[in-house]
């Protein structure tokens, strides 16, 4: 472990050493985020996930930066050129920027304006005009001429070629233009002329220029995507003025015939080498800065939405709603097997309403339907409109659930795997309806970049995109627990220490053995060795266990606490669970060992008097506007019940009933500045939006959420 590194972290990020140090030995030896977070509080001194993971992070990022300082070392010193004093500045730097900067000169390169002016023989004269030495450089230069070097305005261009080379790859200089583009930069956007007319989508872009520093992400991808697409031109640069009188700040002495050369090689230098070098940095630069806030609003969408409202274990009757092709309909258990499925044909042009009202008042009845869950999309208000018009002989509540990934789920390998004798119809259905009662157990089947929160997802690093949203699956996975008895594979997968190899094999243990009577049991599953079973185990419920803790988030190796707790109370650990008034008798400071401290108590307590708590809200039903049902309904200033679907960093996307979503702008979030629309809303969030604009050509909806308080959140 790296003690520099250590040091580098804990200041960044506003820590001790000490629990920099803490949490790289425990992640090294092979513990996961959820469980140092949760159970290791006392290591850490109760850092939580996010500072867990922006350790992880920080210490591969100069974990690489030191790889790359040891492959330029290794470089400078075959080649015979390395220094003490050359070393020192390579090891002291931590800037992966300034590395590649002091190693430019010593890069090997292929041929360059500047080393066929050395070939030429010519760097000599260069060194002459570089110093300015007051002479007559036109005599100078003529002592140059050769065969390869016929005129003197021959030898000072390539002397020239050569002091740019040298300008380029000086830190110095490379520093000073950096900070001024870093300052000052401008990002430029024109359209190809001759693609005006296709480029319409990016019509915002035509002829845009801005601080890049101030561009936001989400126009910076737009551009980039225009730019990759062919319809717009990008560039990036400082005032180039500006830039030269930085330079020749650096470089030039006097006003002799040799300055005046010197003054017409920085100029080459800027625009040929060092202004397009500076222009790629910035380029990467600005595209990372994107990708990350870009990966941030996807991974906290993302997290909304797993952290949806369930619904519970109820008999659901789940549609996917169609016009020609009909509406399947499933019908599942309270642990949402598959006990029916069929389709009815409503909606025009077959428009068999009696028939379709018959059958689902049918199915309700059969299969003792507790709710209704139908597909957002395409009929679905209709359908939605004709399921409530059923007078059921119960109480039957009616949910409209987003489709958003469905449809790459009924397709996956996981779906055909679970419903091999079923298409991709029923599959989909099955989804609507489980998304309903446990959106999380049913959305961790999808891969996360299909669920659709989030923007321009296709144009950020698709590498650091599904790392990020795949830490974000297993922070909710753990943090609401799993039923160790009726989990899926894929949702034991992202369980803490488990992955796919154990998370089957805990599938085939149930298979066989039957359901687990004990966390102890998981021992006997294959492959799960000492590590696992400690990393999974707080993770992992067992409802009617035989041990009480079992269904708890109390980690196995902190039972004898409690144990011992109740043995002082004179009672089981049953009763600690159930009497409040026993519990409010612990002074947890009693129990304080070595190893379990005040943190560790106070969660097990919390633990406790919530058992198993599930930290999801319940779900609610909602109801859009009766009256409006396509956009050719809507008017400038009505006002909507709606439902956040995506946040992005320029506003909410709100489902008013129509099949277009409405935008909420930014601005028209609040009646005040908001830096950032999750300070606002959240998905699945119910709002009341206003009208404000309406495009039917182009199918655009502008909503505002002025003047009105939320509704409640659900």
């Amino acid at each position: 472990m790296n003690n520099k590194f250590i040091e580098i972290i804990a200041t960044a990020l506003s820590i001790s050493k000490r629990q920099v140090e803490n949490t790289l030995k425990l992640l090294e030896e092979g513990n996961t985020i959820p469980f140092v977070s949760r159970y290791r509080k006392e290591v850490t001194e109760s850092l939580d996930e996010q500072q867990i993971g922006s350790i992880k992070q920080q210490y591969a990022k100069l974990t690489e930066i030191e790889k790359r300082r040891e492959t330029i070392i290794n470089s400078i010193e075959k080649q015979g050129k390395m220094t003490n004093e050359l070393r020192a500045k390579l090891e002291k730097t931590t800037s992966l920027s300034e590395l590649e900067d002091i190693y430019l000169p010593f890069k090997p390169k292929k041929k360059t304006r500047a080393t066929i002016a050395k070939a030429k023989g010519l760097e000599p004269l260069a060194k002459i005009l570089f110093n300015q030495e007051n002479i007559n450089i036109y005599e100078k230069a003529e002592s140059f001429i050769t065969k390869e070097v016929e005129t003197i305005e021959d030898a000072l261009q390539g002397a020239r070629d050569i002091i740019a080379e040298w300008i380029n790859e000086d830190q110095t200089a490379r520093n000073k233009i950096r900070k001024l583009y870093d300052k000052e930069a401008i990002i430029r956007c024109k359209v190809v002329s001759s693609k005006k007319e296709e480029a319409e989508k990016y019509k915002d872009y035509f002829n845009s220029e801005e601080n890049l520093k101030r561009c936001v992400s989400h126009r910076l991808l737009a551009m980039r995507r225009g730019e990759e697409e062919g319809f717009l031109k990008l560039s990036i640069a400082t005032d180039d003025q500006e830039a030269l009188d930085k330079l020749e700040n650096i470089y030039i002495k006097g006003d002799s015939l040799a300055s005046q050369q010197m003054s017409i090689a920085i100029s080459d230098s800027y625009k040929r080498l060092l202004g397009p070098s500076m222009e790629t940095e910035f380029r990467a630069i600005s595209k990372d800065n994107a990708d990350e806030e870009a990966i941030k609003v996807f991974s906290d969408n993302l997290r909304q939405l797993l952290l949806a409202s369930p619904l519970g274990q109820k008999n659901v009757l789940a549609i996917d709603p169609g016009y020609r092709t009909g509406c399947k309909v499933v019908c599942l258990d309270n642990q949402g097997n598959l006990l029916h499925n069929e389709t009815i044909y409503p909606h025009p042009p077959q428009s068999e309403i009696k028939q379709a009202l018959k059958k689902i008042a049918s199915l309700v009845n059969a299969y003792k339907i507790e709710a209704i869950a139908i597909g957002n999309g395409t009929a679905s208000r209709e359908t939605e409109a004709l399921v409530k018009r059923i007078k059921y002989d119960r109480d039957v509540q009616v949910f409209v659930v987003s489709e958003n990934g469905a449809s790459v789920y009924s397709a996956s390998s996981a779906a055909r795997e679970e419903f091999p004798q079923y298409d991709v119809t029923v599959r989909g259905s099955v989804s609507i309806g489980r998304r309903l009662m446990d959106p999380l157990a049913e959305l961790v089947k999808i891969e996360p970049k299909s669920i659709g929160v989030g923007q321009y997802q296709h144009d950020i690093n698709q590498n650091k995109l599904s790392e990020a949203l795949n830490q974000v699956v297993e922070s909710c996975v753990n943090l609401v627990g799993v039923n160790l008895n009726t989990a899926s594979k894929h949702l034991l997968t992202y369980v803490s220490g488990l992955g796919p190899q154990l998370a089957q094999n805990i599938v085939d243990y149930r298979k066989e053995n039957g359901v687990f009577n004990s966390r102890k049991e998981l021992k006997k599953v294959k492959r799960m060795g000492g590590k696992a079973f400690e990393q999974c185990a707080g993770f992992l419920r067992i409802p009617d266990g035989k041990h009480p803790l079992d269904n708890s988030a109390v980690h196995p190796e902190s039972y004898f606490v409690v144990k011992k707790m109740a043995e002082n109370m004179n009672c089981l650990v049953r009763n600690l669970l159930e009497d409040e008034s026993l519990r409010n008798k612990i002074k947890i400071e009693n129990y304080v060992t070595e190893q379990i401290g005040l943190p560790t108590l106070k969660d097990i307590m919390e633990e406790l008097a919530k058992p198993g708590r599930d930290p999801r809200t319940k779900v609610q039903v909602f109801e859009f506007e009766k009256d409006i049902h396509a956009i050719e309904d809507l008017k400038v200033g009505i006002v909507l019940s709606g439902i956040v679907t995506n946040i992005t960093n320029f506003g909410a996307f709100v489902d008013i009933g129509i099949k277009e979503n409405g935008l909420v702008h930014i601005s028209q979030l609040a009646n005040r500045f908001v830096k950032n629309p999750s300070e606002i809303v959240q998905i699945h969030q119910h709002v009341k939006v206003k009208v404000i604009d309406v495009d039917i050509e182009r199918k655009r909806i502008q909503l505002s959420m002025k003047d009105f308080g939320r509704m409640k959140d659900e």
